[in-house]
């Protein structure tokens, strides 16, 4: 079995491939498929498996940065993976997954995060749940509390998507949010452009939403949020009352946000609503390169020894020393006698996304005997990850 970077020639085979994995996708959304995959080959990013001249397997790699504190991480957006119905079971996907996670390593990407169809997989292959996309369910009506701030909000479109990814870039450095994605200018030229969807830029914040299900005799009334981020109180309450001036015919609203997004707080009324999480999973490619470009809480200082034992990337495997000191880390090698905190990849990254020490114990992932050795590590990665974005 071969796996090379796809050339726009095998692009037919690689939509084949998609479609017999995740199913055709709506009229709508069909020309934002095609234009991922285009840009994803002009890129070298996409991958394919063949058998015989026969594609069999596929993977993409989007360059993307994750925002831990404040700080962003190059990271590798592992998605696509697909294998042949007839091929499934005989170790393809197993192929195609571990040359993703290296080609995330060749591309310079310090992390590496998916959102898994099955876990055991990517488990032992060093991914772990890290964090979720969570998706909360709204009455509309309780939208409409939101009093509209005078702020400025104009209307979005594909040539403003520079500005776009600046500013969402800025709301989540400014609030040193752990685990949003930079997808850059590129992904939301696209986004911008996809029909049915209503875009707006005010000064420090972003808002994107649509129809859920259409509207009409079609649809159910239910606006769909997929992006609302803002640096302030008044850019929030502006652009929520956009959505919420919709409640007349929305009885409902869906929006992607974080667990602890600041418009739940600011309802006045907040009753019934539920939440929704796709799970996604991390794994860390370059042990100094992730622990020294993430960010760190700023009242932290404080040093530990961490000794990693990665099979399938052998370059991570050693003994790190980090110091952390003004929300910032430095990594070093410690010589072999340092006592140290020893770790799976699969522990490291659960413990990067601030998955408590507890959790992992109780869970099998990480020692027991390592417990009391890593509590320093529960306050050194404290985060409450969330992403705001599928791929």
């Amino acid at each position: 079995m071969d796996i090379r970077p796809l050339t726009p020639d095998d692009s037919p085979a690689a939509l084949d491939a998609a479609a017999r994995a995740f199913g055709h996708p709506p009229a709508p959304h069909e020309g934002a498929v095609r234009a991922r995959l285009s840009d994803a080959v002009a890129a070298g990013r996409q991958f394919g498996a063949f058998d015989g001249g026969r594609l069999v397997g596929t993977s993409r790699v989007y360059g993307m940065r994750q925002w831990w504190h404040g700080r962003a991480v190059s990271l590798g957006g592992v998605t696509n993976i697909t294998v042949a119905p007839e091929e499934r079971g005989r170790g393809v996907g197993r192929a195609v997954v571990t040359d993703a996670l290296h080609r995330c390593a060749g591309l310079g990407h310090a992390l590496a995060m998916l959102y898994p169809a099955t876990t055991p997989l990517y488990r032992s292959l060093g991914w772990e749940h890290a964090g979720a996309q969570a998706q909360v369910t709204l009455r509309a009506e309780a939208l409409r509390t939101l009093a509209a701030a005078p702020v400025p909000v104009r209307r979005a479109g594909p040539d403003d998507a520079a500005e776009v990814a600046a500013t969402i870039a800025r709301v989540h450095e400014e609030a040193g949010d752990a685990g949003p994605l930079d997808l850059g200018a590129d992904a939301w030229r696209i986004a911008l452009g996809q029909e049915g969807r209503f875009h707006y830029l005010a000064g420090d914040g972003f808002l994107s939403y649509g129809w859920a299900d259409g509207y009409g005799p079609e649809g159910d009334g239910t606006l769909q949020v997929h992006r609302a981020v803002a640096g302030s109180q008044e850019t929030l309450r502006a652009l929520w009352a956009v959505v919420g001036s919709g409640s007349s015919t929305a009885s409902t609203v869906k929006a992607v946000v974080g667990a602890h997004d600041p418009v739940l707080w600011a309802l006045r009324e907040r009753t019934g609503d539920t939440l929704r999480q796709e799970r996604w999973m991390l794994r860390v490619v370059d042990v100094p390169a992730a622990l020294s470009g993430r960010g760190y809480p700023a009242c932290l200082e404080t040093a530990v020894t961490l000794a990693v034992q990665d099979p399938q990337l052998p370059a991570n495997t050693g003994t790190w020393r980090l110091t952390v000191k003004d929300g910032e880390g430095r990594v070093e090698e410690a010589g072999p006698g340092a006592s140290a905190v020893r770790l799976t990849p699969n522990a490291l990254a659960a413990l990067y996304a601030g998955v408590p020490v507890t959790t992992l114990v109780r869970a099998g992932i990480l020692d027991a005997a390592e417990a009391a050795a890593a509590a320093p590590l529960g306050a050194v990665f404290a985060a409450d990850a969330y992403s705001l974005d599928f791929f």
